[in-house]
């Protein structure tokens, strides 16, 4: 490394005024996030600062920044928000801390276990759980009083829709990118199946796989697709249940504040249930963020302790009630507030307990990648055909060596 490369690295650092560690924290973007670092750095009275530094608001964005300076060994990282898919590559590349101790019984305290094991890696805990999220059906019920707990009984139920005449678009995030990833996953452990082996080195699709692919290309070939079904992410899904183009939408919970202040007079009935399965209700997407420590830090233990502020259940509460971000501590889903911002929160809570997590591994993003370009557009499937190609890619994607920037 050169001089000259040093000196940046040593310029980017977490530094200390009047012996006041810095605490820098990137995190993505959230409104008020900056609330709740002032309430944490005011609790840590003088101990240490947190300064927020806002992530870019795509997330294959926010995880190339991490992965670039974490490579270079920048020790101006401390506390770090991440995906919940991002623990086992940045834990296997040795870039982030293991909690243990007092700090990894305070991170596990009141946390749903779901949200728990996303970030953990080789039976070690690298992070603590911050938020989680779980999708739902959220119907219109002067549509569908009745909502269907299958894929197949929401066919049926647009076909019936369309023949009458009314809006019967079903909305599913079917884009290339990793919504259609997360629907197909669901889709898997639904059927009682999973993509990787436990230990995230095997590929193990097969019948429930099959049996996904089946479902998604029916769904795709129906009237519940939208004809724009293969370019849907999460927002495109919204706006078209909003504008009045679909009876339903398989979604995260954020679209029922957004219904709420887009078309209050949509929102009585606009209702929630279970995520739809494949003999029954099914297991939803799990989604969320967790802080990790970077291993560069120049001061891990204030970290730790920064880190647990910012995740402690008021701090989660903030960031559910005003951000809309489901929470991790289970005691927080009956907190002040919690009954009108999450009118729904019980639902979300049983989900978490049964929800599908993605595939563990430090090459989760090839297999991603490689498993969202063989899924589109969902119209194509081939099931027998789609399930060789997509054993053969991800095989490959296992095999590589190293954290991909």
């Amino acid at each position: 490394m050169t001089a000259a490369a040093v000196l940046g690295l040593a310029a980017c650092g977490s530094d200390s005024e009047g012996g006041t560690p810095t605490i820098n924290l990137y995190n993505a973007p959230q409104q008020n996030m900056a609330e709740i670092v002032k309430r944490c750095n005011g609790l840590a009275k003088g101990a240490y600062k947190i300064v927020l530094n806002t992530l870019p608001r795509g997330a294959d964005d926010q995880r190339e920044q991490l992965v670039r300076r974490l490579a270079a060994e920048d020790s101006g990282l401390d506390v770090l928000g991440l995906d919940v898919t991002w623990t086992a590559e940045l834990a296997e590349a040795e870039w982030i801390r293991e909690w243990s101790g007092t700090y990894a019984q305070q991170a596990r305290k009141g946390t749903l276990a779901l949200p728990i094991d996303t970030a953990m890696w080789k039976g070690r805990l690298f992070a603590a759980p911050y938020n989680s999220n779980v999708q739902l059906l959220w119907y219109r019920s002067d549509l569908l009083p009745d909502p269907p707990s299958t894929w197949q009984g929401l066919m049926a139920a647009s076909a019936a829709l369309a023949k009458a005449g009314k809006p019967h678009y079903g909305e599913v995030t079917g884009a290339q990118y990793e919504g259609i990833v997360v629907w197909f996953n669901s889709l898997v452990t639904s059927a009682g199946g999973r993509i990787l082996s436990q230990d995230g080195e095997r590929v193990e699709l097969g019948r429930p796989a099959l049996t996904a692919l089946q479902t998604m290309r029916d769904f795709a070939r129906s009237k519940a697709a939208d004809p724009s079904l293969s370019n849907t992410k999460e927002d495109d899904a919204r706006l078209a249940v909003e504008a009045g183009r679909a009876a339903y939408e398989v979604n995260w919970p954020f679209v029922y504040a957004s219904m709420a202040a887009n078309k209050p007079d949509m929102i009585r009935n606009f209702k929630w249930a279970a995520y739809p399965g494949i003999t029954g209700p099914g297991r939803s997407p799990l989604g969320g963020a967790n802080f990790a420590v970077s291993r560069y830090s120049h001061h891990p233990d204030a970290s730790f302790k920064a880190a647990l502020c910012l995740r402690d259940p008021e701090s989660q509460r903030i960031a559910a009630t005003k951000d809309g971000l489901p929470p991790t501590i289970e005691a927080v889903y009956s907190a002040e507030g919690m009954a009108k911002a999450y009118p729904m929160r019980q639902a979300i809570l049983d989900a978490l307990k049964t929800a599908a997590p993605r595939p563990k591994t430090p090459t989760y993003q090839n297999v991603s990648t490689v498993t969202a370009v063989t899924l589109s557009p969902p119209a194509s499937i081939d099931p027998p055909s789609t399930l060789k190609t997509l054993d053969d890619l991800i095989s490959d994607a296992l095999q590589s060596k190293g954290v991909l920037p």
